[in-house]
This record gives C-alpha cells, structure tokens and sequence, in this order.
C-alpha cells in the first residue's frame, strides 16, 4: 500500500498553535498504525514524539485520535482504517493538555484514577489461605479488571472535554471493580467521593465511552451500575 499519513504536529518551543503535516508511507495491509508512526520517526522525522511500549495493546500507552475515533496505535491495522492511495489522520487524544505532538499530559487521569482509591481494602485478619470469592461474585467485577487505563473512553467523553474536573469513565470502572469485589470494604469510601459533582452524576449516557474502549468493556453499564450502588446504599 501507498499512503499518506497526515500527523497533527505541535512543538511548544517553536509553534503557537497545532499543524498538520503529511507523510508518504508505502506498507502492508496488515501493518499497525504504530508502524507506520515508527516508519515516520525513524526514516523520515525523528521529532516526531509519541508514547508507545509494549506494542501489544497491554500497556494502553499509545491512545490516540486515528481517523477521527480514539483507538490504540498498536491494535489498529491499516486494512481497517485506510485503502492504498489514501490518507488517515492521527492527532493527541482530547480532554488532555498537549505536550509535544502526540503526547499528551497524563497527570489529570491518573489524579482522577488516585481519587477512587483503587486498591484492596480489607482490615480483618488475613486468612490462612486466600480470601475466598465465587466464579459469580468475580464475574461481577470481571469487566472493571480488564482496564487497561488507556484513557481512550475518558478522552472520547464530551462531559471531560468541558469539565476537567470530572473523573471520568476510566476512574468509574476502576471504582466498579473495586466496590463489586466481595473481598473488599472500601466501598462505602469509594462511593462517596463517586456521589460528589465530579463523580457519576455528572455522566450523561453518551455511550461514546463504551464504543472507544479498546478491551470491549461495556462502561457504560458499569457506569449506571455505580449509580445504582450510589443510589441504594
């Protein structure tokens, strides 16, 4: 295939404002849009800056805006997103301050992420062996567990677009697999902080959450889920 790979390109130290720059790129159909990003940087613009790790669609580290949707550069494949003689464009996820390029400041999310407290809580005596929990008590919180923390369903919300303050999806599911863990007692923590402006109420059901999510996790039901525990307890 021969394409064109049109980057939205910012540097802090010479650009005022965001710019669009094209790359002509010749690949293979099953390539991932990562390799073509690493095409760019090492043949033709080794300025160009963008997170990237295990490459394996594991790590979350290289979300982006691909073709107008939040996808993961890694599990993209050209076939799906673009034909030979065309063009895809890839720009930073939104929501989050621009840094260089296609690097975006993640300190806002994972703020957001601390904030549910997303960690075991438990102060009763350590059992002999593990703490005990049924197939049916884990599948409730099998979804929350597949997170991967790409920040693809809170980047994609338009509520995080106008209201930084707002935890977003990603910190929701997090809280979701911890306040639906049976092992756990922190819920009723959790739940308070989900009950302020910033938390679950501020969801408007946009569904854009749950069509951004790389690993297929329904957020939006898990989303309505936390509302209901807030609800009711």
């Amino acid at each position: 295939m021969k394409i064109n790979v049109k980057i939205l390109r910012f540097d802090p130290e010479k650009d005022k404002k965001s710019h669009w720059e094209v790359y002509p790129v010749e690949a293979e159909p099953g390539d991932r849009v990562l390799d073509v990003l690493n095409n760019v940087k090492w043949y033709d613009d080794s300025s160009l800056t963008f997170r990237r790790s295990c490459a394996h669609g594991i790590c979350g580290s290289d979300a982006m805006l691909i073709n107008g949707r939040n996808r993961l550069a890694c599990k993209t494949l050209l076939q799906d997103v673009v034909k030979d003689g065309g063009s895809i464009t890839v720009e930073p996820i939104r929501g989050l301050k621009v840094e260089k390029d296609l690097l975006v400041d993640m300190d806002p999310f994972f703020d957001a992420y601390r904030a549910v407290m997303p960690w075991f809580m438990n102060e009763d005596a350590p059992p002999v062996t593990e703490r005990i929990q049924s197939p049916e008590a884990a599948e409730r919180m099998d979804h929350g567990s597949n997170c991967i923390l790409c920040a693809c369903c809170t980047t994609s919300c338009p509520i995080y677009w106008v209201n930084g303050s707002y935890l977003g999806p990603a910190a929701i599911v997090q809280a979701h697999r911890f306040i639906f863990d049976s092992r756990d007692h922190g819920a009723e923590a959790r739940m308070a902080v989900l009950n302020q402006n910033t938390g679950v109420w501020r969801c408007r059901t946009a569904y854009n959450c749950t069509e951004a999510c790389p690993r297929d996790i329904p957020i939006t039901q898990l989303i309505e889920e936390v509302k209901r525990a807030v609800m009711y307890q």
